[in-house]
């Protein structure tokens, strides 16, 4: 996702982030838990300080994150209190309908359910604990790190290929056999079906 940012970083504790969408991947979750395991002893910090995650501050001055839900959440399952943020823009004086336009015709929510559906930006948990997780979001990034797609700038791209991936890979493969399904999604991210998705690499030979 692109957007311009202030420099100014400000340390937040993580349960006061808002978040802007329903949904996650948990497979990503704990692969992120992985990593921050890894690093935290000696590199902690400094992983910190290259993370910051973008907020919009919004009605009565809360907080909410626009990107890196999957990173705020799982730094809050390892137990870590707080984490960096910057600000992107501030939206406190808009009213709570008018603030959530906003951040819909700006890409900067995604109010789509575990099940792809659209739901009314009231569904979206108040809590980065109460994230959902969506199985063809994991698989989507699962993909995109094995070289099916590019990543690109392109807001929520992972969303769009998971939606395209959840028309295509029964639910029961996806939660079973995920290295069967990733497979067959790699096959399908080579197919001219796919080359309306942000990052699409070409047709296989």
């Amino acid at each position: 996702m692109s957007y311009s940012v202030e420099p100014r970083l400000h340390s937040v504790a993580i349960t006061d982030l808002m978040p802007t969408q329903i949904s996650v991947g948990m497979r990503e979750v704990e692969m992120k838990r992985v990593h921050w395991r890894a690093e935290r002893e000696e590199k902690g910090a400094d992983f910190l300080g290259r993370h910051a995650v973008p907020v919009v501050i919004g009605p009565k001055r809360r907080l909410y994150l626009i990107d890196h839900h999957h990173l705020a959440l799982a730094l809050h399952l390892e137990g870590e209190q707080e984490v960096l943020t910057t600000e992107v823009a501030d939206l406190s004086r808009l009213g709570k309908g008018e603030f959530w336009s906003v951040l819909d015709n700006r890409c900067w929510m995604h109010p789509f359910d575990a099940e792809g559906s659209r739901r009314g930006h009231d569904q979206i948990p108040r809590k980065v604990s109460g994230l959902v997780d969506d199985p063809y979001r994991s698989l989507a990034g699962a993909l995109r790190l094995a070289g099916g797609y590019a990543k690109t700038e392109a807001p929520f791209s992972e969303f769009l290929w998971a939606d395209f991936l959840r028309r295509r890979i029964k639910p029961d493969l996806v939660r079973r056999f995920f290295a069967k399904s990733l497979s067959k999604a790699f096959d399908l991210a080579r197919t001219r079906e796919a080359e309306h998705l942000p990052g699409w690499c070409g047709p296989s030979d």
